[in-house]
């Protein structure tokens, strides 16, 4: 079968440093062109990576050449140009998080189901083999009866001109590492999540956008979810899986080197166990399991839209009164 043909709007870090270089590697994937509205950027970004510069998100879209397109855009141009791809019959790999309204985001998931396209929101860590062999211990009783979850995702202070500090452009420490520590809750302990409390506090440049948070979740038997993120910390990535037998810890759980080995140790009342497990590439199964999904058509998994609601209903539970991003004020910075 023919390789994805694979368009990228927009010249993000994220896009350059990861997401191009496994486009190239995918044996399922062809990487064809790069688009940005500023010429001399994509053509920085399109000699780098081996393909095409485009001048434009539109002129990308229009090419027949091109079967789907990765959005690594800010936050807040998400749900635009993730629904232009879909109207020109592309399928959709976008920058986490989809939209940063789950109203936006069902409208997205239905526009391509109805149009027979593939949307997925890029969201790599579940994709990373260790996680599979911790729900496996979960579901096999190693530690019991699930009894507590919890997790963090932090990184240090960015430059001030960040656009993660910037509201307009959808910032904030929800969005960005908020995102992780949620998902990794419903992926663990499933959609049925509610919001016992949060707290999200501002901070960075004109303390514009929230750069720390913490929240309390809970399922419906009462299992509860300690969740912590920030912009402005100590790096920190990791989950616990607190059980009435045993624990189950992550280390370097969401954004892991392709080359580290995972760290997932087993802890019951008379052990510890560190797991072997072997490296692996999130990234490129990532790219992998997009360009399956391409070919089946398949829908979008409902734990982005679980993910979305829940989002929504902690920065309101939070009580975070900043403006919503808007798509007009995104297009004032070149990508």
């Amino acid at each position: 079968m023919d390789a994805l043909r694979i368009g990228v709007l927009g010249c993000a870090d994220i896009a350059r440093r990861r997401m191009l270089p496994a486009f190239r590697a995918c044996p399922d994937t062809e990487l064809v062109a790069v688009a940005s509205r500023d010429p001399g950027r994509a053509e920085e970004t399109a000699a780098a990576a081996g393909c095409e510069a485009v001048t434009g998100y539109d002129a990308l879209l229009a090419r027949p050449d091109i079967d789907a397109v990765y959005v690594p855009l800010p936050a807040a141009l998400h749900a635009t140009w993730v629904r232009a791809a879909l109207r020109a019959g592309k399928h959709v790999l976008g920058e986490k998080p989809l939209t940063t309204d789950p109203a936006a985001t069902a409208e997205l998931a239905a526009l391509a189901a109805g149009s027979g396209l593939t949307l997925r929101e890029n969201v790599m860590f579940v994709h990373h083999p260790q996680h599979a062999v911790v729900r496996r211990l979960v579901a096999d009783g190693a530690i019991g009866e699930v009894r507590g979850f919890r997790a963090a995702f932090t990184v240090p202070r960015l430059a001030d001109d960040d656009i993660r500090y910037d509201p307009a452009l959808g910032g904030g420490a929800l969005w960005d590492t908020g995102v992780y520590p949620v998902r990794a809750a419903l992926h663990f302990l499933g959609p049925g999540l509610e919001v016992a409390g949060a707290v999200l506090t501002r901070g960075g440049p004109g303390r514009a956008v929230d750069t720390s948070g913490a929240v309390l979740l809970r399922d419906v038997t009462g299992v509860a979810a300690q969740l912590t993120f920030g912009l402005d910390h100590a790096y920190r990535s990791s989950y616990e899986i607190w059980g009435s037998a045993g624990l189950i810890t992550v280390d370097r759980a969401f954004t892991p080197p392709a080359g580290l080995p995972p760290r997932v140790r087993l802890e019951r009342r008379d052990s510890a166990e560190d797991l072997a497990l072997p490296p692996a590439d999130q990234v490129l199964h990532t790219v992998a399991d997009f360009a399956a999904a391409c070919r089946t058509g398949a829908p979008l998994d409902p734990a982005v839209l679980a993910q979305a609601r829940l989002l929504d209903r902690i920065h309101r539970a939070a009580g975070n009164t900043r403006p919503a991003p808007t798509a007009a004020a995104a297009t004032e910075r070149p990508t």
